[in-house]
């Protein structure tokens, strides 16, 4: 299910015809440092987190995180949307991007449309971004797209910045 078609860049629900992708994408040293490292390892892995978590999430919420398509030439380039954390009283937009993907507008442009799905499509009355405090290019990203500071706190072990977009 296509979620949003932007100028470069479309959004989709994942299936699971995009392990391989999505195994590259959560084994990414950035993410597992930056993020969290889900111990996926294996495809057989890839479609159990698949099937557990953003597939779930989809007939649950309604979103969750989508892949981020190039349209110039179909490249999977990253992850992004809005996720309900467990712990987290709102959900929050999050996003991840392979490497050669990076530093060039495509996080922001993602993460723009997503906020926009979740405010203007799902209705959301606060949409929230949790992010490693030191992640300074993330942050960034975030507040290009009109999130603001609202506070600190330990997501899992790590200190974190949490965004509120209002």
């Amino acid at each position: 299910m296509l979620i949003a078609d932007t100028e470069r860049l479309q959004l989709r629900e994942l299936t699971l015809e995009d392990a391989a992708f999505v195994l590259a994408a959560l084994n990414d040293p950035d993410f597992v440092r930056k993020v969290i490292d889900r111990g996926v390892r294996t495809l057989d892995d890839t479609r159990r987190y698949l099937q557990e978590g953003p597939l779930a999430a989809y007939a649950q919420h309604g979103h969750a995180l989508w892949c981020v398509v190039r349209k110039s030439d179909g490249a999977l380039m990253g992850l992004c949307g809005i996720i309900r954390r467990e712990g987290l009283p709102d959900p929050d937009v999050g996003y991840t991007f392979l490497p050669q993907y990076r530093g060039q507008g495509y996080a922001r442009e993602a993460a723009q449309a997503s906020l926009d799905y979740g405010r203007n499509v799902l209705r959301l009355p606060r949409i929230t971004a949790i992010v490693d405090a030191t992640n300074t290019g993330s942050i960034r990203v975030l507040e290009a797209i009109g999130l603001r500071h609202e506070g600190e706190l330990f997501f899992g072990e790590a200190q974190a910045v949490k965004l509120l977009y209002a």
